[in-house]
């Protein structure tokens, strides 16, 4: 576990507006490193290629979904990744290959990549790599199931790396 003298973990969820499916990963995550005492030890944000929803709340329907789960995302703001986030993060998790194209653009020299990562790839039950973006469809529900399944799997994979 983390001694006094060592930074937490930093990871950042990634999407194209941090508006819905991203903040879903970050508030979920955050929920579960408390459930599981790690919360100092793995620190969480979440942000989006786009600028558009820059310091708004994320989508109403996906806070809906989260608290029929038992988690907010109230403190969560709409920001836009920079590649000082590729620098200082340990992992980044995106929801599409899209987003995972417009995360390597940033980072010119190709230095950053290997922290890089598509959080579907985390999900023991999916054969695909994609999360389908909800804002147009509604399956925020679909999209949940998911996110937690993948986040469950990768705070598995962290805790082993914690020890």
């Amino acid at each position: 576990m983390n001694s006094p003298d060592r930074k937490p973990r930093r990871i950042m969820f990634v999407c194209l507006g941090n508006h819905c499916r991203s903040p879903l990963a970050h508030g979920y995550f955050q929920h579960l490193l408390k459930r599981h005492g790690l919360e100092h030890e793995i620190e969480v944000e979440s942000s989006g290629t786009s600028g558009w929803h820059l310091g708004e709340l994320p989508d109403s329907r996906v806070c809906r979904v989260a608290e029929k789960h038992g988690f907010t995302l109230t403190h969560i703001r709409g920001q836009k990744i920079t590649i000082q986030d590729l620098k200082e993060c340990e992992l980044i998790l995106v929801m599409d290959r899209s987003n995972l194209r417009d995360v390597l653009a940033l980072d010119e020299q190709g230095r950053y990549a290997g922290k890089v990562k598509l959080l579907r790839t985390f999900d023991p039950e999916s054969v695909q790599d994609q999360i389908p973006d909800p804002y147009y469809t509604g399956i925020f529900e679909e999209v949940y199931m998911i996110v937690s399944r993948a986040c469950d799997a990768l705070l598995e994979d962290m805790k082993v790396q914690l020890n």
